[in-house]
């Protein structure tokens, strides 16, 4: 799955975080800290947060469902692995050379995966 960063949606509300922030460390020198304004910013940012995740794991759902098996295979093996090249591709999946050429091309295109390197000492690593 691609990437997902909290700090992102902080970053599209920064003006709701330091107005947050600047309410709550007005507070913090007296008796009772006010830390509600912190607080409902930080939960309201994590709910966003989640619906991007559920967003994103949808699209990855619905793109594994149209994919081969072996495609499937071959990118789980990347992603435990952390990378993966064709000949070990090959070994694992006991699938044919150009077999397996062909289903890295597609991941490669469908933006699941990357190629680094050319040639024969190509790998294969997650799309970032």
């Amino acid at each position: 799955m691609p990437y997902s960063s909290l700090e992102a949606v902080i970053e599209q509300s920064k003006e709701n975080y330091y107005l947050a922030l600047r309410q709550t460390q007005g507070t913090l020198n007296s008796e009772k800290p006010d830390w509600q304004p912190w607080v409902v910013f930080f939960l309201r940012s994590l709910k966003q947060h989640k619906k991007r995740l559920e967003t994103k794991i949808e699209r990855e759902q619905m793109l594994l469902a149209q994919m081969p098996e072996l495609s499937i295979h071959i990118l789980e093996l990347v992603k435990t692995r952390g990378r993966l090249t064709i000949g070990e591709a090959v070994t694992i999946t006991g699938a044919n050379r150009n077999t397996i050429k062909k289903h890295l091309e597609a991941l490669v295109e469908a933006n699941q995966i990357q190629k680094q390197g050319a040639t024969k000492g190509a790998w294969y690593i997650l799309k970032s």
